[in-house]
């Protein structure tokens, strides 16, 4: 019974209050077998008592046993899942013995009875996400917690995506349109609800926690309920009432060393001394900073049977070369940058590398579809070689890829990706690598110097404003997704002669325009929850 999140009682034909309390067939066999060994029997009463109180199937709320089955099968396959997706990203963790031991002193803090609110601080990239979802983890799994939320705050928090994404993870629908409302639902269920472990990550400034929904300190500690927030910065974490905050660091040589050899799956025990030494460079560069090695690790896999030096030199002196300027107060965030570049650059796939520039217009913390980038990929003239099956597969091939590597990241949400948080401001430095793109994500919408834009990514919840008209000759992928569209003047794309992929899916358009029909290069239009569209006669 010490991990419970893998035991799954299945009830077949049985009472589950027969079970926990040993009536029935139960009260006989054991009555019978008290006889020959008391204290065998009483064990075998107390693990059945404990089992029926774990929540699984009972055979008689199902309308056959093939719904049974079927249920189990997804339930099951989804926790194969969780934990595989737990070990990609925490995996890490264990393997080192100070990381290790600050997980302890986090879960030993939340145990504190008179500590509702803890905080764990660092620099971007030092592991901080990576530590509090194995803290999670590891809290559900000994049972410290019924339930272990998690959400992203932030740079630029978005309270209703974070509402709900809380919401979502306690099974709780939130129909509200006002986020006081909504706030005032999620307080409701968590104070209804009792061990909930709330995580807040990536904080940049005080963020109120009831207008989210999240009970107070003594509230909190009334339902065995606790809240772990990371941050930058050491005073966020004060400003947001933690009353204990853990400060992480950088990774020693040695583990960096380690850890590098653990992603890039890498020994060098029969290479030459030449090898070990550039090794070591690379090693360097990264600064000790958990996300850089693993990225760089994973993207130099494919040397790893290399016997010629030129690559692992030409990775080391990319990494090393702009440090010689540099003081000794290094920059973390221009190691990162260094890094995530060169992930990209030996990137092996060029289906990977167009996933990851389509990846790039889409904003910090956004859930985005797969498929949507089959459409843009198609749309684009980027498999021209395949029909819409082989294009799906290598979309789906590619995104494993990135994964793998650490460009981009899975999401609570199936069939959907996201990049990076702490390192989405880098990505559109990665996407100038290549020539001739040119990205506007809610930029200045209104500017009519729009030639060198490629791509253009408008979001009215995101801070995007649909502008008069649309002066962008060489535009090439639009989207509007969630903008107001209820005084869309007719000739908005007049100028948009090459657009090839234009998407308004989430708006409230409800008449296509006319000029619609000027867009002659159209490969993609996508109107997917356009739920007021009404004619489309236009097409």
């Amino acid at each position: 019974m010490k991990d419970k999140s893998r035991i799954l009682p299945l009830f077949y034909k049985v009472n589950t209050s027969d079970v926990q309390n040993q009536k029935g067939s139960f009260e006989q066999v054991f009555t019978t077998h008290e006889k020959k060994s008391r204290h065998k029997v009483k064990q075998w009463r107390l693990g059945l008592k404990k089992v029926s109180n774990l929540t699984m199937w009972d055979l008689n709320i199902y309308e056959s046993e093939t719904k049974l089955v079927e249920h189990m099968l997804e339930v099951v396959w989804t926790k194969v899942q969780e934990d595989e997706k737990a070990e990609r990203s925490t995996g890490y963790i264990e393997a080192f013995e100070p990381r290790k031991r600050t997980v302890h002193k986090i879960i030993e803090m939340l145990q504190h009875d008179e500590v509702a609110i803890v905080g764990v601080c660092g620099m971007r990239g030092v592991g901080k996400t990576s530590m509090v979802k194995c803290v999670g983890a590891q809290a559900q799994r000994n049972r410290l917690f019924d339930h272990v939320i998690m959400s992203v705050v932030s740079q630029n928090p978005n309270l209703r995506k974070l509402q709900g994404t809380l919401a979502d993870l306690l099974g709780l629908k939130l129909p509200e349109e006002t986020e006081c409302r909504r706030a005032g639902r999620l307080h409701e269920r968590i104070m209804s609800g009792n061990r909930i472990l709330i995580i807040l990550d990536d904080t940049w400034g005080r963020e109120d926690l009831s207008s989210i929904g999240i009970p107070g300190r003594k509230e909190l500690l009334r339902r065995n309920s606790k809240v772990l927030i990371t941050s930058r910065i050491a005073t966020v974490c004060h400003c947001m009432g933690c009353q204990t905050t853990i400060h992480l660091n950088a990774l020693s040589e040695e583990n960096s060393w380690n850890l590098f050899l653990k992603e890039g799956r890498t020994s060098f025990d029969k290479l030459t001394d030449d090898f070990v030494d550039v090794a070591w460079r690379v090693v360097r560069a990264c600064a000790g900073l958990p996300i850089a090695l693993i990225a760089v690790a994973r993207a130099l896999l494919p040397l790893r049977y290399n016997t010629d030096l030129s690559s692992w030199n030409e990775a080391a002196l990319q990494l090393t070369s702009y440090l010689s300027s540099y003081s000794p107060d290094l920059d973390y965030d221009a190691i990162l940058l260094e890094c995530m570049k060169l992930s990209y650059h030996f990137l092996g796939s060029n289906d990977a590398k167009s996933c990851f520039l389509l990846c790039c217009l889409f904003p910090n913390g956004y859930n985005i579809r797969i498929e949507d980038l089959v459409r843009y990929g198609i749309g684009k003239g980027l498999f021209q070689d395949s029909n819409i099956k082989n294009a799906r597969a290598r979309v789906h091939l590619g995104v494993k890829y990135l994964k793998d590597v650490g460009l981009l990241l899975d999401t609570e949400r199936d069939e959907c990706v996201r990049m990076n948080d702490y390192m989405a401001d880098m990505y559109m430095s990665i996407s100038s690598l290549e020539d001739g793109l040119k990205f506007l994500v809610n930029g200045d919408s209104e500017n009519k110097s729009g030639e060198g834009y490629n791509a253009m990514l408008l979001m009215k919840h995101r801070g995007g404003d649909l502008p008069s008209d649309l002066v962008y000759p060489n535009l090439l992928i639009l989207l509007l997704q969630y903008m107001d569209m209820s005084k869309m003047p007719s000739n908005i794309f007049t100028n948009l002669n090459a657009l090839r992929v234009f998407d308004l899916s989430f708006t409230n358009i409800s008449l296509l325009p006319v000029s619609l029909s000027l867009l002659t290069n159209l490969e993609t239009l996508n109107l997917d929850y356009c739920d007021q569209l009404t004619d489309i006669s236009v097409l």
